[in-house]
């Protein structure tokens, strides 16, 4: 009896010590360090639906990623993680429409690029349609690509030729295969163990990465293009089995955290890291050089035609009036420049 009578006091307190609502916890995933500006992104939304819930949603950052960054899509699809994001050029081929914001010369900060492909992507049901298995967040972009090396200042096309180039994949490959340069598929998180081994030669990053992936020190070379030689874009996502269990007031917790709301906040924290990386490179004696007119131009000749292929490809993959979408999109970046 005094077993009994013990087990229900127990039972009693810890009824009473329980928090007074049920807490839902997403397990978020990141495959960069926690102090990358994508790391502390997520962390932020986290943080953000965390208190759109009045705590009933909270996220469990894991110390580790589940997956490697090709493979980050699928984990989240098959629920070793809740929430996540990935860059659509890792699974070459996988996605078409979201080259939509990898092309050249687009824009110079990434927080308008983030917001202007999101709202351009969301009108568009297409973009969501094509990441089937899991519900997408947001779509987001880095800042403006740039040369890096450690070799020689590149200031015509034909300093491009000749060297070995990481790339991440996406229509960055494509821009580097029609400039003629000798191209590798790699991800960012490899660059430092490529570049200091000397398996490459440079590789194509915003200025953020130098900082991020610990390069800084390496590269002796950079090249900025206006509104930057490529642009890599991103889908923010959650596993749809979790999203589907979520309550009503649940629900619209996460949501108010994500769309445009989500792509601010990726696209602030990367402009933030952009700035400070160019003052690392100037701390570094990196050679900075600005691309001349000539050689915008150049590229511009070479380029030219992928954006006829992406119209193509994209209206193949259900996508109507795609000249039409990508000029609306170039209008909405220059919307939110201002």
């Amino acid at each position: 009896m005094n077993r009994c009578l013990l087990s229900a006091a127990t039972l009693a307190f810890l009824a009473a010590a329980a928090p007074a609502g049920a807490q839902t916890v997403l397990t978020a995933s990141s495959w960069v360090p926690p102090t990358h500006s994508l790391s502390i992104a997520q962390k932020e939304w986290c943080d953000l639906v965390e208190k759109n819930s009045a705590g009933k949603v909270k996220c469990n950052v894991l110390p580790r990623a589940v997956a490697n960054p090709p493979g980050t899509y699928d984990a989240v699809k098959n629920g070793l993680a809740d929430v996540s994001f990935t860059v659509h050029g890792y699974t070459p081929g996988r996605f078409v429409l979201t080259q939509l914001a990898e092309m050249p010369f687009l824009g110079d900060s990434a927080e308008p690029l983030s917001v202007a492909f999101n709202k351009v992507a969301l009108k568009n049901p297409q973009f969501v349609q094509e990441h089937q298995g899991v519900h997408v967040l947001a779509f987001f972009t880095h800042g403006p690509g740039i040369v890096f090396n450690t070799k020689r200042p590149v200031t015509r096309l034909e300093d491009l030729q000749g060297l070995k180039w990481r790339v991440g994949g996406g229509m960055v490959n494509e821009i580097a295969k029609v400039l003629g340069m000798n191209v590798t598929l790699k991800p960012a998180t490899d660059s430092y163990e490529l570049l200091s081994g000397g398996v490459m030669d440079g590789t194509l990053f915003p200025a953020e990465s130098i900082e991020s992936f610990k390069i800084d020190k390496i590269i002796k070379y950079a090249t900025t293009f206006p509104g930057g030689l490529y642009n890599t874009s991103f889908v923010f996502m959650m596993n749809p089995g979790t999203y589907a269990k979520l309550g009503p007031a649940e629900k619209k917790a996460v949501d108010d955290a994500s769309g445009e709301m989500a792509a601010r906040i990726f696209g602030r924290n990367w402009d933030k890291v952009d700035r400070r990386a160019y003052g690392l490179m100037q701390a570094n004696n990196v050679q900075v050089t600005k691309a001349d007119a000539k050689f915008v131009s150049d590229v511009k000749g070479k380029t030219s035609a992928l954006e006829q292929k992406w119209v193509k490809d994209a209206e193949g993959k259900g996508l109507k009036d795609a000249a039409k979408v990508l000029a609306e999109f170039r209008s909405e970046i220059a919307k939110q420049s201002k």
